[in-house]
Order: C-alpha cells, then sequence, then structure tokens
C-alpha cells in the first residue's frame, strides 16, 4: 500500500519521505530489506542537501550491521550493538529491535550481503562522518570515530587510524574557527485540520528548516503546494497560534497552522548543553508563546498582559532519519502578567550578560544590546514595569508577594548588568565613539535615578555589586 502512495506523493517531498521510512520500519524484521531501503533514503536526503538526515540514514545503518555482527560473535572492540550508538543518536536504538529469533547467522540468505561484515560497518561510519562534515556538525564526527578507532586499531590499520585522526583534526580546527558564529537549523510546528488531509488530519509536526528561515518563507511554501493540490478556496493558511477548535472549522476545507517554535531545555538540562551545537543536536522538545488578554486581544497593557506557553514533544529527536516529526505529546503553562513580565527582564539580563561575555568581544553587539535596554527610546519600558507591578510595596500597608521579591532582584540584576555592559563597552569604544558613550551613561544614570525611590537605593552611590546569594535570581522552569 506505501509503495503504490509513493507514485501518488511523488511531488510532497514531505509524505514520499514518510512512506519510504515506514516501508523501511516495515521491514524490521528483514535486515537486509530494511539495510537496503535506509541507504534509499539517505541518498535522497543526500540529493535534497539534507546531509544531517543523510549522515544518521547511515547511523541506522551502521547500529543495524552492529546489531548483528554482535550476535554473530561477541568481540571485544566491536560495538556492543545499536546500544552503542545511543550517544550519538537516542533513535539509534530503534535497530536493537531485531533478535535471535529474528536474525540467525544460520539460516540462508538472511545478512548475507557484503554490508554485514567489519568493513561495512566501517564503511557506513565513514560516510556518516562526511556526510556530518557536510551538515556542519563537526562535534558528531568524533562521536563516529570512536566507535570506528577500536575497530582500526585491533586490525592495526594504522593508515586507515592517520585518515581518521587527520579528519577529527580538521573537525575540531573547525569548531574552534565558528566557534561562537555558528547556526543551526530552524523548526517550525505544523498542524493539519480536514478530512481532505486523510492520515495527516488533526496531526502535528516539528519540520526542521534550513538555518534562518522565515515563517513568511515556509507559509509560502506550503500555500504554493497546497493551493496547487486543493485549489485555492478549499485551502486555508491559520496565521495565529491560538489553539484551533477543529469543530468551528469548515469540513470542506483543508486548514494547515504554522507556527515558528524553538528548542526548549529545563535548567538543568542547560548545564550540560553548553555549546550551541549541544542545544542543536538530538532535542524533541520545542516551544513556542502565544500573548493573551483577558478580552481576547493578543496584546494589551502591561497589567492584563498574559502568556500561553506551550511545550511540544516530537516522538524521536533531531536529526533523526526524516526531516519531519511527529509531535507525540504537549504542555501547556500559562504565565501570569507579573510573570511575564520578570521572563522580559531576564531575557534582557541573559542577553547582556551574552554581550559582555562574548570571546572575542564585539563592541556592535555590545551597543546593540545595551541601546535595547538603556536607550532613550526604551528606557520608559523598565521603569513603567516598575510602576505597574512594585510601586505599591512602598507605601508600608503591603508585604512584597513571591513574584514581586523575583521582580525586584530581576531589576537589581539588570541594572548590575547595565553597569559592568557600560565599563565592557567603555574599554572597547574607539575615540570618536566617546559622546555616545556618555549618551548610555546618562541614560543609565537617569534610570538609576529614576528606580531608586521604588528600591530603596541611594542614587548618589552607583549599584555595583551582586544581589546577596540568598537573592539569586534563577530563570523560571518554563
Amino acid at each position: 500500500s506505501d509503495t503504490v502512495k509513493m507514485k501518488e506523493y511523488q511531488d510532497d517531498a514531505w509524505m514520499h519521505m514518510d512512506l519510504m521510512y515506514r516501508i523501511a520500519k516495515g521491514y524490521q524484521n528483514s535486515p537486509d530489506l530494511r539495510l537496503t531501503w535506509l541507504e534509499t533514503m539517505a541518498a535522497k536526503h543526500e540529493h535534497n542537501q539534507h546531509y544531517a538526515e543523510a549522515a544518521m540514514c547511515k547511523i541506522h545503518c551502521a547500529a543495524l550491521v552492529s546489531e548483528y555482527l554482535h550476535m554473530l560473535e561477541n568481540r571485544q572492540y566491536m560495538p556492543t550493538g545499536a546500544v552503542t550508538f545511543e550517544k550519538l543518536s537516542p533513535n539509534a536504538v530503534e535497530e536493537s529491535a531485531v533478535s535471535d529469533d529474528v536474525v540467525s547467522p544460520d539460516e540462508e540468505g538472511i545478512c548475507t550481503g557484503k554490508h554485514f561484515t567489519e568493513a561495512g560497518l566501517m564503511q557506513f561510519l565513514d560516510e556518516a562522518a562526511k556526510l556530518f562534515n557536510q551538515a556542519g556538525f563537526f562535534e558528531a564526527i568524533n562521536g563516529v570515530y570512536k566507535i570506528s578507532i577500536p575497530v582500526a586499531e585491533a586490525g592495526r590499520n594504522f593508515e586507515k587510524l592517520k585518515l581518521i585522526h587527520t579528519d577529527l583534526y580538521e573537525a575540531f580546527n573547525k569548531i574552534v574557527q565558528l566557534h561562537g558564529k555558528r547556526i543551526f537549523s530552524t523548526y517550525f510546528r505544523v498542524g493539519f485540520y480536514g478530512s481532505r488531509f486523510g492520515d495527516l488530519d488533526g496531526e502535528e509536526y516539528i519540520y526542521k528548516e534550513k538555518a534562518l528561515a522565515k515563517l513568511p518563507e515556509i507559509a509560502h511554501r506550503f500555500e504554493e503546494f497546497y493551493f496547487k493540490k486543493y485549489g485555492k478556496d478549499n485551502m486555508v493558511i491559520i496565521k495565529d497560534s491560538k489553539i484551533v477548535e477543529q469543530s468551528k472549522l469548515d469540513p470542506a476545507k483543508a486548514y494547515i497552522q504554522i507556527t515558528y517554535v524553538e528548542p526548549f531545555f529545563h535548567d538543568y538540562e542547560l548545564r550540560d548543553r553548553v555549546t550551541t551545537f549541544e542545544r542543536n543536536f538530538n532535542i524533541n522538545r520545542f516551544i513556542f508563546a502565544t500573548p493573551f488578554t483577558p478580552d481576547g486581544n493578543p496584546h494589551g497593557e502591561l497589567h492584563e498582559q498574559h502568556k500561553r506557553k506551550t511545550i511540544l514533544t516530537t516522538a524521536n529527536h533531531f536529526p533523526y532519519v526524516k526531516t519531519r516529526i511527529l509531535v507525540c505529546s504537549r504542555e501547556t503553562v500559562v504565565l501570569t502578567p507579573i510573570e511575564v513580565a520578570i521572563e522580559d527582564v531576564q531575557k534582557k539580563i541573559a542577553e547582556l550578560d551574552a554581550a559582555i561575555h562574548q570571546n572575542p568581544p564585539d563592541p556592535k553587539i555590545l551597543q546593540m544590546v545595551l541601546q535595547g535596554c538603556i536607550g532613550t527610546t526604551v528606557n520608559q519600558g523598565p521603569m513603567e514595569v516598575a510602576n505597574v507591578f512594585l510601586k505599591d510595596l512602598f507605601d508600608g500597608k503591603k508585604n512584597a508577594t513571591k513574584h514581586q521579591t523575583k521582580l525586584r532582584l530581576c531589576f537589581r540584576d539588570f541594572s548590575k548588568r547595565c553597569d559592568d555592559a557600560l565599563k565592557k563597552n567603555k574599554k572597547l569604544i574607539t575615540p570618536d565613539q566617546k559622546e555616545y558613550q556618555k549618551e548610555l551613561e546618562k541614560n543609565y544614570n537617569k534610570f538609576e535615578e529614576q528606580l531608586s525611590p521604588l528600591f530603596s537605593i541611594n542614587p548618589t552611590r552607583p549599584q555595583t555589586s551582586s544581589p546577596p546569594s540568598s537573592e539569586k535570581v534563577t530563570s523560571p522552569m518554563v
């Protein structure tokens, strides 16, 4: 059935790849045929310049081969089946579905191809490394060769070891050269609604797109494709990110909702995911925010501005053997207006912190962030937030709530970061920027002076010390 559908969906690259994936999955218990389809998928991805996905197909091939070789003969230097590849990609454990009942070395015609050998395994790993290099995932090359090196060492294949270490040198060299200047893929959540979509009706996917892809560009591509397929009058692109009430949709039409999403991590995860690469590799949770007010409008006054944050979890981790993955669960958290304000101030603090500690320093980035925090055009923003959410604390009649205390501490941290950024900028500016520096310092002093009555800060004494450790500001979990 899927093979027949492939002809029908020849022009639909996403569905065509899904069908190939389903066929490959259908051969989970027939390793030779599964390997053939995985290689076919890799070739298709490489043709479409989806190098990370092509690399992952090769990793799955290697995991499948290693699973068979481990059952055939357990050699210490060989990977112990698909589980060895789990660090490189959690998805690779799919290949461990092959069992002794399914694959038997004595069974005629099963796993007899040239790829089910040590040489075949090494070939798949070499191809994966090259494709990761083309994808710009240089760190993953190291993960691939960690599996290859013991095999080459056991065979005393010094020529191979020389080539491996040359590749590793070049990969690490690129990481060093591109430090802080790497851009990875962009992600979009796409929901399908309407019986015209068949199996897709009611499903939502995360799509992996090229770096810096914009929402209008992606929306236009979907419009163009589905307008041609269903007719302009029968196709609707939903422009907002609100929850879709399917009961209110026209059953005769097809609806698509496209939303920009970002990878999501809890604070404890970020301690291990330090680099930009680590925050863009093996990811399966994404987040998008929808602003709203009680009267139904998306935006309103500060005291009524709420935010709904939706966290989506995909069935597999990106990058995978295909560019779109089904969403398997969602979680929704609603932020109150003061929580929205806290998050906005924390975002500014994070931007300042990144600009201050950027290595090597970038004066343009630093000045752009400073301008956005204490520039004359935005200076009213932080003051307005303080007046709306904190002013009633200082008449002596009310105690601070948990959120008011957190916002107050955020402002103290924000002020300290602005001061640090100004000092850093003073060291970096050229002689012709001295007036600009004075203007920024003037804006900062004005900002401090206006805030001082609200926070019991002496306006004649700059606030240069960090908050006590007991008042350390941390980001909310969501």
